[in-house]
């Protein structure tokens, strides 16, 4: 059965995966396909200034910024540069593009119609994964236009589960709140973490040890979190006793002008500089 399992794991693309930009996100990906068994010979990376990480899969065969007529039709092409670039880099990828290329974006931003401008008459994907994606937990949401076949779907979601859970939406209206949510929502617990510290600091404790204990503390409760079957508003009754320290805590982050009010706001300005930024 174990193995049977690991057979079922391993990542198959139906020809040539063409990843353009290998940056973080990027060679995050990169790393999970390889993980799950996609063959380095059948993938191509387009990146200026790669890792040393990337330049010794050539060894095993990956092809690294080849000349484009040497590449031929893609069956996937992986869009991960930064957005401010995009307009440049489209262009030069249409001899890429085959009757079934899909083209699966993750740049932040950039919608499916910018794509499609770009891109005319392709079958696209857009993506947003998160940060944790680079240790297998992270969540991805993605919108297809219309081009998209249920075979090309279930490909893109191939490729985005290989860093962890991915939801899928119809209305691309939402991406700008996904993005505002999960896309810039890890930096949010990193805060967390960082202000937990300080706050353990100016309550006498040393340094080194409020650092720990709030790193501690933030990634202990987001494992429970993940692990658990209870919805994060039971988790955290359940460690509040009425007229405790914790209660006492609570009172004050959940006062008027507390932490609800201060993330919707944050997450709102998120949405809306998503907004600006795709025009």
């Amino acid at each position: 059965m174990a193995k049977t399992a690991q057979r079922r794991r391993i990542l198959n693309v139906p020809g040539t995966l063409v990843l353009v930009g290998a940056g973080k996100m990027g060679s995050a990906l990169l790393a999970s396909w390889l993980r799950l068994g996609l063959n380095p010979k059948k993938v191509v990376v387009i990146e200026p200034h790669p890792a040393k990480e990337l330049t010794a899969l050539k060894r095993r065969g990956l092809r690294l910024n080849p000349a484009s007529k040497t590449i031929g039709a893609a069956a996937v092409i992986v869009l991960a540069v930064k957005p401010q670039v995009a307009p440049a880099a489209l262009p030069t990828l249409t001899p890429l593009l085959g009757a079934k290329t899909l083209v699966l974006s993750i740049m932040a931003g950039r919608t499916l119609r910018f794509l499609a401008q770009a891109l005319p008459n392709a079958a696209i994907v857009r993506a947003m994964p998160n940060t944790p994606a680079a240790i297998g937990r992270g969540i991805t949401v993605a919108c297809p236009n219309a081009r998209v076949t249920a075979a090309q779907r279930a490909l893109a979601h191939q490729l985005l589960a290989a860093t962890g859970t991915v939801e899928w939406i119809d209305d691309e209206g939402l991406m700008d709140a996904v993005t505002a949510v999960s896309g810039s929502g890890p930096a949010y617990v990193f805060l967390l973490a960082e202000t937990l510290a300080r706050a353990g600091k100016a309550a006498g404790l040393p340094a080194a040890l409020a650092e720990k204990l709030a790193r501690a503390t933030v990634a202990g409760a987001g494992e429970l979190l993940h692990r658990s079957e209870l919805d994060a508003a039971t988790l955290r009754s359940n460690v509040t006793s009425p007229g405790g320290t914790t209660a006492a805590a609570l009172d004050v982050l959940m006062g008027e002008g507390g932490l609800d009010a201060l993330l919707t706001k944050a997450v709102a300005a998120a949405a809306k500089r998503g907004r600006d930024l795709a025009g």
